[in-house]
């Protein structure tokens, strides 16, 4: 081969070279570096106002935090969790993580927040701010899960020092009379449809429509309540002010059905409810 033919494939392999370097994805390492996957988009933004424990402006956008769930306004851990998220992020550059959707129904940015490559929505689960709320297959799925395990057996921050466990799924917590027995978490029911099951955890309120039918909500008020107990008015004479659950741990018992896409368990007299005594 002739050496000029020689220099013109070395040359042409410097070219590629060159190439390859600059358009290699150097994000790849950091998103190695942080936990996320390789398919993973991320954007670099700043904070410039926190709304709430889960919830921020970045960069022009509302920003809802992936996998965790915090207190709203006039709950007990709503300005904890606010204030512990205003000193990790306000005011700084952060990396923003999408997860499998891009925006929610409210066309807030849906994503994971990366600071000094640190995961500071699995943090603030870690630190007891916040509840995790994953779905299956999310990037970071079983970090949250153990990180709100630890925290809650350890009863760290805000959501576990308390005497009672909001969203917690220990099935012993509280002392019950009637309803005994292993008991599922209400943000669990959706898992139990059609099964005859107790079902646990706080009533936020207790709200009678126009019609006289009783709602009582779990966890959070509705529309956002994880499950609901519903007492019909032929059925409301058998019950001593369905009111006295409210803010309360409480247990019931009952088949699990779906309502407007909705989990509740109907309520047909007092034998099925039960409050932690």
């Amino acid at each position: 081969m002739k050496k000029g033919k020689i220099l013109g494939i070395l040359f042409i392999f410097l070219i590629l070279i060159i190439v390859f370097i600059f358009t290699y994805d150097h994000g790849a390492l950091f998103r190695g570096m942080t936990g996320g996957t390789s398919q993973s988009i991320q954007e670099l933004a700043t904070v410039t106002k926190v709304i709430d424990g889960d919830t921020f402006i970045a960069s022009g956008e509302t920003v809802r935090l992936l996998g965790i769930d915090a207190d709203e306004k006039g709950y007990p851990c709503y300005f904890e969790a606010k204030e512990r998220l205003e000193t990790l992020v306000l005011g700084k550059e952060v990396y923003l993580e999408r997860g499998k959707e891009d925006r929610d129904i409210y066309d807030r940015k849906l994503r994971y927040v990366l600071f000094n490559g640190e995961n500071i929505n699995l943090r603030l689960v870690q630190e007891g701010y916040v509840v995790a709320r994953t779905e299956q297959d999310d990037i970071y799925q079983q970090e949250f899960i153990d990180a709100e395990n630890y925290a809650r057996t350890n009863r760290i921050g805000c959501k576990w020092q308390g005497t009672w466990l909001p969203g917690s799924n220990i099935q012993n917590e509280g002392t019950w009379n009637r309803l005994t027995g292993e008991a599922i978490q209400a943000c669990d029911a959706p898992n139990y449809v059609g099964q005859e099951k107790i079902v646990q955890g706080k009533v936020v309120d207790v709200y009678k429509s126009s019609s006289s039918t009783t709602f009582i909500n779990f966890e959070k008020p509705y529309p956002n309540s994880c499950f609901t107990a519903v007492i019909f008015k032929s059925d409301l004479q058998k019950f001593n002010d369905p009111e006295q659950y409210a803010n309360k741990l409480v247990r019931v018992k009952g088949k699990i059905k779906v309502y407007q896409g909705k989990t509740e368990i109907v309520l047909e007299n007092e034998d099925m409810i039960e409050a932690s005594s």
